[in-house]
């Protein structure tokens, strides 16, 4: 199959726990549950783009083998959040009996978008047929879950998936759909997906239908992420006081890349943590940063927002480690 006929993400979807990249801990969880043919309810909790979703459903496969979609049901609690949906969707598929299996499996995905209206009667239809029904939650904030809820499940945490990892399946996806990828290429995928692998395969298929050779610039045409240096200008061109000068610096960013206010706001972040500048700058920096990020969420006016960003790093004395 070509690159327009298939979505990478799906197709590398791991289909065992020995497929999982990089999350060891709870792959060796999950195994011990398997090997004894029985879970308990489960939390996986984490970041987006780390194998959760997967995660289950290679659980699901390991447990119940080729007919594993008969006592196995995927639902998006963002879609539907309300208490009606946990009272008689969830709850239907719960009361029917497994096929030819001890228990049948309910994930409930993004699981913190539930109300707490409808995460408090989950609850009880988590208690009342877990003989027969085993809940699997995911969700990338876990502190969104209410307590008897985690207390009632095993808790996973999965981290973000470190480069070097990324690295080694990233170029075997690229070696099986033959696509030659720079190094500079490889950076910028790890740079872009933050440790969300989702992020970095879609945007590998991306590039890659652009030109069989994939290069950084691709990378970041495709994702409109700026490069780090960039930003690394804007901020030294602020910082020096030459307000106009970075304030055309954003507005290309902007316009070419066509990044929103998030955008430059996240990326900004990302290059004042791991700068060599001076921490008490940092900390006075990111503290204002914090600040412009809220207000943007709030819906306040993009462009006013970051050049008085940038207005406040002017007026801030420049200190650097040498």
């Amino acid at each position: 199959m070509t690159i327009e006929y298939e979505i990478w993400v799906e197709k590398y979807r791991p289909k065992t726990l020995d497929e999982i990249v990089d999350q060891e801990e709870v792959v060796a969880r999950l195994k011990g549950y398997v090997e004894r043919k029985n879970i308990p309810h489960l939390l996986f909790a984490g970041p987006p783009g780390t194998g959760k979703t997967a995660s289950a459903i290679a659980l699901t496969r390991d447990l119940f083998g080729e007919n594993w979609r008969d006592n196995f049901i995927e639902m998006n609690a963002s879609d539907e959040r309300g208490i009606d949906v946990v009272r008689h969707k969830i709850k239907e598929f719960a009361r029917t009996a497994p096929i030819n299996a001890p228990f049948k499996i309910i994930f409930l995905d993004e699981a913190d978008a539930l109300t707490a209206d409808a995460q408090a009667a989950l609850r009880r239809t988590m208690e009342m047929y877990s003989k027969i029904c085993r809940f699997i939650l995911s969700c990338n904030y876990i502190s969104r879950i209410i307590e008897p809820i985690q207390s009632r499940c095993a808790v996973f945490k999965f981290k973000p998936v470190p480069p070097e990892a990324m690295r080694k399946r990233l170029l075997e996806i690229c070696e099986k759909e033959g696509v030659e990828i720079t190094e500079d290429g490889l950076e910028a995928l790890i740079y872009v997906s933050g440790g969300d692998f989702r992020r970095a395969i879609n945007a590998l298929q991306g590039a890659a239908a652009l030109n069989k050779k994939v290069d950084a610039n691709a990378i970041y045409q495709i994702t409109a992420t700026a490069r780090p240096e960039e930003i690394r200008d804007l901020l030294d061109s602020a910082l020096k006081g030459n307000f106009m000068q970075a304030r055309e610096k954003l507005d290309k960013l902007m316009v070419e890349y066509g990044m929103s206010g998030e955008d430059v706001v996240s990326q900004l972040f990302k290059e004042i943590v791991s700068s060599s500048m001076d921490e008490k700058l940092k900390v006075t920096l990111i503290d204002k940063l914090g600040e412009v990020d809220f207000r943007l969420t709030e819906g306040a006016n993009e462009r006013i927002q970051l050049d008085a960003y940038l207005a406040f790093l002017a007026n801030v004395k420049y200190s650097k480690k040498n």
